[in-house]
């Protein structure tokens, strides 16, 4: 769900050399490390620090109270929120001013299989392997030879079986099939109108389950359509006339799915459901929801809090007598109906006294169980929202083991965060072990032929042969805290093993051939080792292969850059992305590689020189390079030989109150050299891709205390800004700010002098949702377009809704226009006006296209997944790119529509 942000890099950690002038790389050479890591490594150490102060000093953690975004008041101050915060930022794009009804997507993607298409076809740019180790780029802000290797986008959901057949779900990507499980993938759920993915599993009969919703405790992130069954997984594909029941599980997150005799149970935001696991028809039955009246239909469904209060996380079964259940229900940050329930004289009471496993209110938070395959052994995680607000080190509660096999124990506790902490884990900085987003990062799977030999996955992957007594750490967070680690360009990652990519979310064992392997899915994709595969004297795996071979891309992209390649022609694109850096490909690559690493977020490219870009990780924090961050690790021993440079305006330092954690960024459309960026204050430098200090930047307008940039666009001076705050379902608030980059000179059309809002009543022409995108038409300043996030009132509660996704000021802002006309209700997120005057949209579904003159859209083109469109933008090659956040980086050749640069 969520994440990310995260933690790759250093908030503060120059500042005790920053009298010295130095940024960046320097920065660490000057504090005179003996082996210096890449900047993320150190940015580790540093939020561990700041996350054990504000625990200590009783910050009150407001991410973990329902109904509340993560961070709160003070959301980014800690960032091992981050993933939190990225998911609370994503979903109130699309959820405010209020609550959404059921059924949205859904009603939306049946009016887009209506509609008619342009001529032409997408391609898919980012169909390559995307290598993070990739040692061309070693410069100081890059997490290249951290080990990860091959990565692709989130995979939360794996299923395999014993004929080589494997099932991978991507976070907002579908499903993909590998019939050897050795990669060479096969998308096989792209007709359906969800692919984000709750969990994947294989019932009795092989029929492989898909559950949509993506499983976090985010409760919203991307909500899914239901559930949907293959039959023939290994040679079908996925149907929508596969639903199982009817609409009961739409707009819902499914956390987990489990088979009882003929009897599928669900876990999910909306409480627990069971269903006929043979007929396959009928409604869902709701068995269990702690507070109904949060329920779409119920008296307080429109509560802001409503999607926090009936949060299921998994079911276990017992497997002697399938009629005993017992239900983990409850939100992370804690909640009086957290806690364990089981049936007793028709209906649902807590259970306690279970042994060591926690079931109390206070300590039953996120918590996920595994079986022995002979039923004579029961496995559980949980994370105890008690110990998250209190302990700045880790979340988890526990490991648990109920060694009769029953859910209804008796449980012995068989680790902590400290012993795994001390098993050889990468995570031993104070305020960052094991465990410290367990709320996150969660797996558990017994191997089938051995009840003791089992997988945990937290942030780490951890694996125990002997039940628990101990463990070893096959695949550590990142491999730069080990002596065997070094920058050396000429290897992988110095003289370590291969590891995976952090965050675990997703697990399964399948063979072929008669050779067992475990499969693990993670923010970077999936990887596979032999079920019991070596180590080394660490205890880290040797024998890590990703499965990341460029045939699975659910790469989620937040932005994309294209510029001209000037070394060896075609072009250069590049892209942040959640959890995964910014993704560069050069004109002649065949492999792509990582230049920045950490979360990438919105990108400003030189069309004329694709070498030229700026990144941005998070909450503005911006870095700048002129020569593609191309790098052999020098700077570690010379620090002038650094070409990455932080730059990032002053907001950045404001704890999170200065700018959204995607903050926008933008040139001036005819002046390359002028940036705009947009936090509470509306920061403009004119030195281009020359800058080399925040210093450079100036405040051209403050927004106002708790007004956060969502939107910025600029062209001859003319700057428009639109901004949330609040900017959650509790009291949203919107406005557009417009002015010019200089502050009080006149702008090219000769327009209006200084700053203003615009006067945007609640219930005006612009509804009070999200505004997430503008263009302005580079031949009059006074002409733009507006993108609206969220959903039109039949589907919002909440005030000021309105309709409508797409409108037109033809006088800078004073008046607009509704052109959505025959737009599905969906959330915009991207407006793009080409060279013919045609207009393209890109929604959470599709790309749309409005012809020049007409009045009614149509979807763009074929071949484009059913996946949230971030950004479009412009290649100086005659190309649109659209950022998909699931399915990568695809492009459509404008030329196909008349369309062309001149």
């Amino acid at each position: 769900m969520m994440p990310h942000r995260h933690r790759r890099r250093l908030m503060a950690g120059v500042v005790a050399v920053a009298a010295l002038g130095l940024v960046g790389s320097q920065a660490y050479a000057a504090a005179g490390t003996t082996a210096p890591r890449p900047w993320g490594a150190h940015h580790q150490a540093d939020i561990g620090r700041q996350h054990s102060r504000l625990v200590r000093s009783g910050h009150p953690m407001t991410a973990l109270k329902p109904g509340a975004r993560p961070g709160g008041d003070d959301d980014g101050s800690d960032e091992t929120e981050n993933s939190a915060e990225a998911t609370a930022q994503f979903t109130e794009a699309r959820t405010a001013p209020g609550v959404v009804a059921p059924g949205a997507y859904g009603a939306a993607w049946q009016q887009l299989r209506s509609m008619g298409h342009t001529a032409g076809d997408w391609g898919h740019v980012t169909k390559k392997v995307y290598d993070s180790d990739d040692p061309r780029y070693r410069d100081v802000n890059s997490n290249s030879s951290g080990g990860a290797g091959h990565v692709t986008g989130r995979i939360t959901g794996i299923a395999a079986d014993d004929q080589g057949y494997v099932y991978a779900g991507g976070a907002n990507g579908g499903v993909f099939r590998s019939r050897t499980g050795n990669g060479h993938w096969q998308p096989i759920a792209d007709k359906l109108p969800s692919l984000s993915t709750g969990t994947l599993a294989l019932d009795h009969a092989h029929q492989l389950w898909y559950a949509t919703g993506e499983s976090n405790t985010g409760a919203t992130a991307f909500v899914g359509t239901g559930v949907y069954v293959l039959k023939d997984p290994r040679h079908g594909t996925f149907q929508p006339g596969g639903r199982v029941g009817g609409a009961e599980l739409e707009s819902t997150v499914i956390h987990a799915l489990r088979f009882a005799g003929d009897t599928v149970w669900a876990a999910t935001s909306r409480g627990v459901w069971s269903h006929s696991a043979t007929e396959l028809s009928g409604p869902w039955k709701l068995e269990f929801a702690p507070n109904p009246a949060y329920l779409p239909g119920g008296s307080k469904a429109s509560d802001p809090a409503a999607p926090y209060k009936n949060i299921a996380n998994d079911i276990a079964v017992d497997p002697k007598d399938p009629s005993k259940v017992l239900l983990a229900v409850g939100w992370r940050g804690g909640d009086s109906y957290n806690g364990l329930y089981a049936k007793r004289n028709d209906g649902w009471q807590r259970v306690a006294g279970l042994g060591d496993l926690p079931s109390d209110s206070t300590d039953v938070g996120n918590m996920t169980f595994a079986a022995a395959a002979d039923g004579s052994r029961l496995y559980a995680i949980d994370q105890s929202p008690t110990q998250t607000t209190a302990n700045p080190d880790s979340g988890l509660k526990g490991v648990y083991v109920a060694k009769s096999g029953s859910p209804f124990g008796p449980w012995t506790q068989i680790a902590d965060y400290q012993k795994l902490r001390g098993s050889g884990s990468a995570l031993q900085t104070a305020g960052y072990m094991p465990g410290v987003q367990s709320w996150y990062n969660q797996f558990l799977q017994v191997d089938p032929a051995d009840p003791d030999h089992v997988y945990l996955g937290l942030e780490e992957v951890f694996e125990t042969k002997n039940g628990g007594t101990s463990w070893t750490v096959p695949g550590p967070y990142w491999n730069f805290p080990f002596p065997c680690w070094s920058i050396d360009p000429s290897k992988r990652t110095g003289d370590c093993s291969p590891t995976t990519h952090s965050d675990q979310h997703a697990v399964a064992v399948g063979s072929y051939h008669g050779r067992s392997w475990i499969y693990v899915g993670n923010d970077g994709g999936i990887y596979r080792r032999p079920l019991k595969g070596a180590v080394d004297s660490g205890g880290h795996a040797k024998d890590w292969q990703s499965l990341a071979d460029g045939t699975i891309d659910t790469l989620q992209y937040y932005s994309v850059g294209v510029g001209r390649d000037r070394t060896y022609g075609g072009v250069t694109v590049t892209g942040g992305l959640q959890d995964n850096g910014q993704s560069i490909l050069r004109g002649r690559d065949r492999v792509m590689g990582s230049d920045f690493g950490g979360d990438g977020a919105d990108t400003i490219t030189d069309p004329a020189n694709g070498c030229n870009t700026a990144q941005e990780y998070v909450y503005l924090d911006m870095w700048v390079t002129q020569d593609c961050g191309v790098n052999n690790g020098a700077w570690s021993t010379d620090p002038t030989k650094a070409t990455e440079y932080e730059i990032a305006p002053p907001d950045k330092d404001l704890a999170g109150k200065g700018a959204r954690f995607i903050a926008p960024l933008a040139a001036d459309a005819k002046d390359p050299d002028t940036w705009i960026a947009g936090g509470r204050h509306v920061w403009v430098q004119t030195k281009g891709y020359a800058i080399r200090s925040g210093s450079e930047w100036k405040s051209a307008y403050d927004l106002g205390d708790g007004h956060l940039a969502t939107a910025v666009a600029a062209s001859g001076g003319r700057v428009y800004v639109g901004w949330c705050g609040p900017c959650d379902s509790q009291g949203f608030t919107r406005g557009i700010a417009v002015g010019n980059a200089g502050g009080t000179s006149r702008t090219e059309s000769g327009g209006g002098t200084g700053w203003h809002q615009l006067d945007l009543p609640v219930s005006g022409a612009i509804p009070n949702r999200y505004l997430s995108g503008f263009e302005v038409d580079p031949a009059d300043a006074d002409h733009v377009y507006l993108a609206v996030n969220g959903f039109s009132r039949k589907w919002t509660e909440g005030p000021g809704a309105g309709v409508g996704h797409v409108f037109e000021s033809k006088d800078g802002g004073d008046h607009w226009t509704d052109i959505s006309a025959n737009l599905p209700d969906v959330p915009a997120n991207t407006v793009k006006l080409l060279p013919n005057g045609g207009l393209t949209l890109g929604t959470d579904l599709a790309v749309f296209y409005r012809a020049p003159g007409a009045g009614r859209w149509q979807v763009l083109g074929r071949g484009l997944p059913t996946t949230a469109v971030m950004e479009l933008r412009l290649g100086p090659d005659d190309e649109l790119y659209a950022a998909t956040h699931g399915r990568g980086i695809r492009s459509f050749g404008i030329r196909s529509l008349g369309a062309r640069r001149h």
